[in-house]
Protein backbone atom coordinates (compact mmCIF):
# COMPACT_ATOMS: atom_id res chain seq x y z
CA UNK A 1 0.00 0.00 0.00
CA UNK A 2 1.34 3.43 -0.99
CA UNK A 3 1.76 5.87 1.89
CA UNK A 4 0.03 9.22 1.33
CA UNK A 5 2.25 12.24 0.80
CA UNK A 6 2.89 14.61 3.67
CA UNK A 7 2.51 18.22 2.51
CA UNK A 8 4.58 20.89 4.21
CA UNK A 9 2.96 24.29 3.79
CA UNK A 10 4.47 27.30 5.51
CA UNK A 11 4.35 31.07 4.90
CA UNK A 12 6.72 32.36 2.25
CA UNK A 13 7.58 28.94 0.79
CA UNK A 14 6.06 26.72 -1.92
CA UNK A 15 4.18 23.58 -0.90
CA UNK A 16 6.83 20.94 -0.29
CA UNK A 17 6.96 17.15 -0.16
CA UNK A 18 10.01 15.38 1.26
CA UNK A 19 10.81 12.12 -0.52
CA UNK A 20 11.75 8.99 1.45
CA UNK A 21 15.26 7.64 1.14
CA UNK A 22 15.50 6.15 -2.35
CA UNK A 23 18.35 4.19 -3.92
CA UNK A 24 18.62 5.89 -7.30
CA UNK A 25 16.81 7.84 -10.01
CA UNK A 26 14.94 4.72 -11.17
CA UNK A 27 13.53 4.33 -7.66
CA UNK A 28 12.66 8.04 -7.65
CA UNK A 29 10.80 7.57 -10.93
CA UNK A 30 8.80 4.69 -9.48
CA UNK A 31 7.98 6.66 -6.31
CA UNK A 32 6.77 9.60 -8.40
CA UNK A 33 4.67 7.27 -10.55
CA UNK A 34 2.98 5.87 -7.45
CA UNK A 35 2.04 9.38 -6.31
CA UNK A 36 1.08 10.91 -9.69
CA UNK A 37 -2.56 11.57 -8.76
CA UNK A 38 -1.67 13.20 -5.43
CA UNK A 39 1.02 15.34 -7.03
CA UNK A 40 -1.32 16.53 -9.78
CA UNK A 41 -4.05 17.38 -7.24
CA UNK A 42 -1.48 19.28 -5.18
CA UNK A 43 -0.26 21.07 -8.27
CA UNK A 44 -3.78 22.26 -9.11
CA UNK A 45 -4.25 23.43 -5.52
CA UNK A 46 -0.90 25.11 -4.91
CA UNK A 47 0.33 25.89 -8.45
CA UNK A 48 3.83 24.56 -7.73
CA UNK A 49 5.15 21.55 -5.83
CA UNK A 50 8.67 21.39 -4.37
CA UNK A 51 10.10 17.87 -4.09
CA UNK A 52 13.02 17.56 -1.69
CA UNK A 53 15.52 14.77 -1.13
CA UNK A 54 15.42 12.88 -4.40
CA UNK A 55 18.52 11.07 -5.76
CA UNK A 56 18.77 13.20 -8.90
CA UNK A 57 22.48 13.77 -9.54
CA UNK A 58 22.86 14.16 -13.32
CA UNK A 59 21.14 15.26 -16.51
CA UNK A 60 20.32 11.60 -17.17
CA UNK A 61 18.70 11.23 -13.75
CA UNK A 62 16.68 14.38 -14.33
CA UNK A 63 15.50 13.20 -17.76
CA UNK A 64 14.44 9.86 -16.26
CA UNK A 65 12.16 11.41 -13.62
CA UNK A 66 11.02 14.09 -16.11
CA UNK A 67 9.63 11.39 -18.37
CA UNK A 68 7.40 10.22 -15.53
CA UNK A 69 6.15 13.69 -14.58
CA UNK A 70 6.02 15.25 -18.06
CA UNK A 71 5.85 12.52 -20.72
CA UNK A 72 4.93 14.92 -23.56
CA UNK A 73 7.55 17.56 -24.40
CA UNK A 74 6.87 21.10 -25.63
CA UNK A 75 9.31 22.71 -28.08
CA UNK A 76 10.99 25.94 -26.97
CA UNK A 77 9.43 28.40 -29.45
CA UNK A 78 10.23 32.07 -30.16
CA UNK A 79 13.35 31.98 -28.01
CA UNK A 80 14.11 35.09 -26.02
CA UNK A 81 16.91 34.21 -23.60
CA UNK A 82 20.07 32.11 -23.91
CA UNK A 83 19.94 28.51 -22.66
CA UNK A 84 22.28 25.56 -22.90
CA UNK A 85 20.78 22.37 -24.33
CA UNK A 86 21.94 19.15 -22.65
CA UNK A 87 20.01 16.79 -24.90
CA UNK A 88 16.85 14.75 -24.28
CA UNK A 89 14.80 17.96 -24.02
CA UNK A 90 16.76 19.16 -20.97
CA UNK A 91 18.03 22.75 -20.80
CA UNK A 92 19.77 25.09 -18.41
CA UNK A 93 17.18 27.26 -16.67
CA UNK A 94 18.93 30.32 -18.12
CA UNK A 95 22.44 31.46 -18.99
CA UNK A 96 21.96 35.09 -17.98
CA UNK A 97 24.56 36.65 -15.62
CA UNK A 98 24.45 35.61 -11.96
CA UNK A 99 23.99 39.18 -10.70
CA UNK A 100 20.85 39.67 -12.79
CA UNK A 101 17.44 39.03 -11.25
CA UNK A 102 14.85 37.52 -13.60
CA UNK A 103 11.35 38.86 -13.07
CA UNK A 104 8.26 36.64 -12.72
CA UNK A 105 6.79 35.31 -15.95
CA UNK A 106 4.81 32.40 -17.38
CA UNK A 107 6.95 30.51 -19.87
CA UNK A 108 6.09 31.36 -23.48
CA UNK A 109 2.95 33.32 -22.57
CA UNK A 110 3.26 35.01 -25.98
CA UNK A 111 3.08 31.83 -28.10
CA UNK A 112 -0.11 30.17 -29.32
CA UNK A 113 0.89 26.88 -27.70
CA UNK A 114 2.92 26.91 -24.50
CA UNK A 115 4.09 24.38 -21.90
CA UNK A 116 1.50 23.49 -19.31
CA UNK A 117 4.14 22.07 -16.99
CA UNK A 118 7.72 22.99 -16.11
CA UNK A 119 10.13 20.85 -14.15
CA UNK A 120 13.16 22.43 -12.49
CA UNK A 121 15.94 20.38 -10.94
CA UNK A 122 19.00 21.29 -8.89
CA UNK A 123 22.32 19.60 -9.60
CA UNK A 124 24.50 22.30 -7.98
CA UNK A 125 23.11 24.77 -5.43
CA UNK A 126 24.67 28.26 -5.33
CA UNK A 127 26.56 29.49 -2.27
CA UNK A 128 24.14 32.36 -1.85
CA UNK A 129 20.77 33.34 -3.40
CA UNK A 130 19.70 31.80 -6.68
CA UNK A 131 16.27 30.55 -5.65
CA UNK A 132 13.56 30.04 -8.28
CA UNK A 133 10.67 32.03 -6.74
CA UNK A 134 7.11 31.26 -7.82
CA UNK A 135 3.98 33.42 -7.74
CA UNK A 136 0.39 32.15 -7.85
CA UNK A 137 -1.18 33.98 -10.81
CA UNK A 138 -4.67 33.61 -9.35
CA UNK A 139 -3.47 35.70 -6.43
CA UNK A 140 -1.63 38.15 -8.72
CA UNK A 141 -4.88 38.77 -10.60
CA UNK A 142 -6.73 39.35 -7.34
CA UNK A 143 -4.14 41.86 -6.10
CA UNK A 144 -4.03 44.02 -9.23
CA UNK A 145 -5.90 47.33 -9.60
CA UNK A 146 -9.36 46.77 -11.07
CA UNK A 147 -8.90 49.32 -13.86
CA UNK A 148 -5.70 47.65 -15.09
CA UNK A 149 -7.32 44.21 -14.99
CA UNK A 150 -10.33 45.39 -16.97
CA UNK A 151 -8.11 46.98 -19.62
CA UNK A 152 -6.23 43.71 -20.00
CA UNK A 153 -9.46 41.71 -20.03
CA UNK A 154 -10.90 43.87 -22.82
CA UNK A 155 -7.83 44.49 -24.98
CA UNK A 156 -5.06 42.02 -24.19
CA UNK A 157 -1.42 43.02 -24.49
CA UNK A 158 1.02 43.70 -27.29
CA UNK A 159 4.58 42.43 -27.57
CA UNK A 160 7.00 43.95 -30.08
CA UNK A 161 10.51 42.60 -30.58
CA UNK A 162 13.67 43.57 -32.43
CA UNK A 163 16.08 40.69 -32.96
CA UNK A 164 19.79 41.29 -32.47
CA UNK A 165 22.78 39.03 -31.77
CA UNK A 166 24.16 41.70 -29.42
CA UNK A 167 21.14 42.89 -27.40
CA UNK A 168 18.82 39.86 -27.34
CA UNK A 169 18.86 36.88 -29.72
CA UNK A 170 19.05 36.94 -33.50
CA UNK A 171 16.10 35.81 -35.59
CA UNK A 172 17.87 32.65 -36.69
CA UNK A 173 18.11 31.46 -33.08
CA UNK A 174 14.71 32.80 -32.00
CA UNK A 175 12.83 31.00 -34.75
CA UNK A 176 15.24 28.11 -35.39
CA UNK A 177 15.19 29.39 -38.97
CA UNK A 178 17.70 29.42 -41.79
CA UNK A 179 15.97 31.86 -44.13
CA UNK A 180 13.71 34.90 -44.12
CA UNK A 181 11.06 32.75 -45.78
CA UNK A 182 11.12 30.33 -42.84
CA UNK A 183 10.48 33.24 -40.45
CA UNK A 184 7.70 34.71 -42.58
CA UNK A 185 5.99 31.32 -42.79
CA UNK A 186 6.17 30.83 -39.01
CA UNK A 187 4.86 34.33 -38.34
CA UNK A 188 1.94 33.90 -40.74
CA UNK A 189 0.99 30.59 -39.11
CA UNK A 190 1.31 32.00 -35.58
CA UNK A 191 -0.45 35.36 -35.94
CA UNK A 192 2.67 37.54 -35.73
CA UNK A 193 3.36 40.64 -37.81
CA UNK A 194 6.89 40.77 -39.19
CA UNK A 195 8.84 43.52 -40.88
CA UNK A 196 12.35 43.49 -42.30
CA UNK A 197 14.37 46.61 -41.61
CA UNK A 198 17.80 47.87 -42.60
CA UNK A 199 20.64 45.36 -42.71
CA UNK A 200 18.22 42.45 -42.51
CA UNK A 201 17.06 43.19 -38.95
CA UNK A 202 13.69 41.74 -37.99
CA UNK A 203 10.86 43.56 -36.18
CA UNK A 204 7.78 41.64 -35.00
CA UNK A 205 4.55 42.31 -33.13
CA UNK A 206 1.76 40.20 -31.68
CA UNK A 207 -1.43 40.76 -29.68
CA UNK A 208 -2.10 38.16 -27.02
CA UNK A 209 -4.65 37.68 -24.24
CA UNK A 210 -3.24 38.51 -20.81
CA UNK A 211 -6.00 36.87 -18.79
CA UNK A 212 -6.93 33.24 -19.40
CA UNK A 213 -8.47 30.28 -17.55
CA UNK A 214 -6.71 27.09 -16.61
CA UNK A 215 -7.91 24.39 -19.04
CA UNK A 216 -8.58 21.85 -16.22
CA UNK A 217 -9.39 23.81 -13.06
CA UNK A 218 -11.14 26.77 -14.72
CA UNK A 219 -9.23 29.21 -12.49
CA UNK A 220 -8.77 32.67 -14.01
CA UNK A 221 -5.16 33.90 -14.03
CA UNK A 222 -2.91 36.82 -14.98
CA UNK A 223 -0.83 35.23 -17.76
CA UNK A 224 1.56 37.45 -19.74
CA UNK A 225 4.98 39.08 -20.06
CA UNK A 226 3.60 42.62 -19.78
CA UNK A 227 5.80 43.68 -16.85
CA UNK A 228 8.65 41.33 -17.68
CA UNK A 229 9.49 43.10 -20.93
CA UNK A 230 8.25 46.60 -20.18
CA UNK A 231 10.79 49.36 -20.65
CA UNK A 232 9.95 50.44 -17.10
CA UNK A 233 11.25 47.13 -15.77
CA UNK A 234 14.73 48.02 -17.03
CA UNK A 235 17.30 49.64 -14.79
CA UNK A 236 16.73 53.36 -15.24
CA UNK A 237 20.25 54.09 -16.52
CA UNK A 238 20.10 51.22 -19.01
CA UNK A 239 16.63 52.30 -20.14
CA UNK A 240 17.81 55.85 -20.84
CA UNK A 241 20.82 54.64 -22.83
CA UNK A 242 18.76 52.20 -24.92
CA UNK A 243 16.06 54.77 -25.65
CA UNK A 244 18.68 57.33 -26.66
CA UNK A 245 20.52 54.88 -28.90
CA UNK A 246 17.61 52.89 -30.35
CA UNK A 247 14.46 54.96 -29.84
CA UNK A 248 11.23 53.56 -28.36
CA UNK A 249 10.56 51.51 -31.50
CA UNK A 250 13.99 49.92 -31.49
CA UNK A 251 14.11 48.30 -28.05
CA UNK A 252 14.80 44.54 -28.06
CA UNK A 253 11.47 44.00 -26.26
CA UNK A 254 8.55 46.33 -25.64
CA UNK A 255 5.09 45.75 -24.24
CA UNK A 256 1.81 47.66 -24.03
CA UNK A 257 -1.84 47.00 -23.41
CA UNK A 258 -3.91 46.48 -26.52
CA UNK A 259 -6.01 49.62 -26.05
CA UNK A 260 -3.25 51.81 -27.47
CA UNK A 261 -2.94 53.89 -24.31
CA UNK A 262 0.64 54.02 -23.11
CA UNK A 263 1.44 52.27 -19.85
CA UNK A 264 2.97 54.32 -17.09
CA UNK A 265 5.71 53.52 -14.63
CA UNK A 266 2.98 53.49 -11.96
CA UNK A 267 1.03 50.80 -13.87
CA UNK A 268 4.08 48.58 -14.03
CA UNK A 269 4.89 49.23 -10.39
CA UNK A 270 1.41 47.95 -9.51
CA UNK A 271 2.00 44.74 -11.50
CA UNK A 272 5.42 44.17 -9.97
CA UNK A 273 4.00 44.80 -6.50
CA UNK A 274 1.27 42.19 -7.06
CA UNK A 275 3.90 39.64 -8.15
CA UNK A 276 6.06 40.47 -5.11
CA UNK A 277 3.14 39.98 -2.72
CA UNK A 278 2.23 36.63 -4.28
CA UNK A 279 5.79 35.27 -4.44
CA UNK A 280 7.20 32.40 -2.35
CA UNK A 281 10.63 30.77 -2.51
CA UNK A 282 12.78 27.99 -1.10
CA UNK A 283 16.58 27.73 -1.30
CA UNK A 284 17.78 24.98 -3.63
CA UNK A 285 19.53 21.84 -2.39
CA UNK A 286 21.11 19.25 -4.72
CA UNK A 287 18.51 16.71 -5.83
CA UNK A 288 15.56 19.07 -5.35
CA UNK A 289 12.88 19.21 -8.03
CA UNK A 290 10.11 21.75 -8.48
CA UNK A 291 7.09 20.96 -10.63
CA UNK A 292 5.33 24.13 -11.80
CA UNK A 293 1.92 24.52 -13.42
CA UNK A 294 2.89 27.15 -15.99
CA UNK A 295 -0.68 28.51 -16.28
CA UNK A 296 -1.37 28.86 -12.56
CA UNK A 297 2.12 29.99 -11.58
CA UNK A 298 4.79 32.44 -12.72
CA UNK A 299 8.45 31.74 -11.95
CA UNK A 300 11.50 33.95 -11.56
CA UNK A 301 15.17 33.79 -10.49
CA UNK A 302 17.00 35.49 -7.66
CA UNK A 303 20.56 36.78 -8.18
CA UNK A 304 23.21 34.44 -6.80
CA UNK A 305 26.86 33.91 -5.94
CA UNK A 306 28.84 30.75 -6.64
CA UNK A 307 28.24 27.88 -9.03
CA UNK A 308 24.60 27.19 -9.82
CA UNK A 309 23.32 24.43 -12.08
CA UNK A 310 19.55 24.31 -12.38
CA UNK A 311 17.96 22.25 -15.14
CA UNK A 312 14.56 22.76 -16.73
CA UNK A 313 12.29 20.72 -18.97
CA UNK A 314 8.99 21.82 -20.50
CA UNK A 315 5.98 19.79 -21.57
CA UNK A 316 2.26 19.04 -21.44
CA UNK A 317 1.53 21.54 -24.27
CA UNK A 318 -1.51 23.81 -23.92
CA UNK A 319 -3.16 25.84 -26.69
CA UNK A 320 -4.24 29.33 -25.71
CA UNK A 321 -7.53 28.73 -27.50
CA UNK A 322 -8.30 26.03 -24.90
CA UNK A 323 -7.93 28.55 -22.05
CA UNK A 324 -11.01 30.77 -22.62
CA UNK A 325 -8.90 33.78 -23.66
CA UNK A 326 -10.64 37.13 -23.17
CA UNK A 327 -9.00 38.44 -26.37
CA UNK A 328 -8.27 36.53 -29.56
CA UNK A 329 -4.59 36.31 -30.53
CA UNK A 330 -3.77 38.46 -33.56
CA UNK A 331 -0.88 40.10 -35.39
CA UNK A 332 -0.03 43.59 -34.11
CA UNK A 333 0.01 46.68 -36.30
CA UNK A 334 3.62 47.64 -36.95
CA UNK A 335 4.79 51.15 -37.76
CA UNK A 336 7.86 52.24 -39.62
Amino acid sequence: MTTALHWLTEPGAPATVRAPELADAAAARDWLAAHQDELRAGLHKFGAVYLRGLPVHSVEDFALVRDELIPTATPYREKATPRSAYGSGVFSSTDLPAAQAIRPHNENSYTLTFPGLLLFGCLTAPEEGGATPVADCREVLRLLPTELVERMRAHGWVLTRNYSPTLSVDWQAAFAAESAQDVERYCAENLISCQWREEGHLHTGQVRPGIIRHPHTGDEVWFNHLAFWSEFSLDEDIREVLLEELGPDGLPFSTALGDGIALTAEDLAAVNDAYDRATVRRAWQPGDLMLVDNVLTAHARDPFRGDRRILVAMGDPVAVTDCAPTVAPAPAVLHG
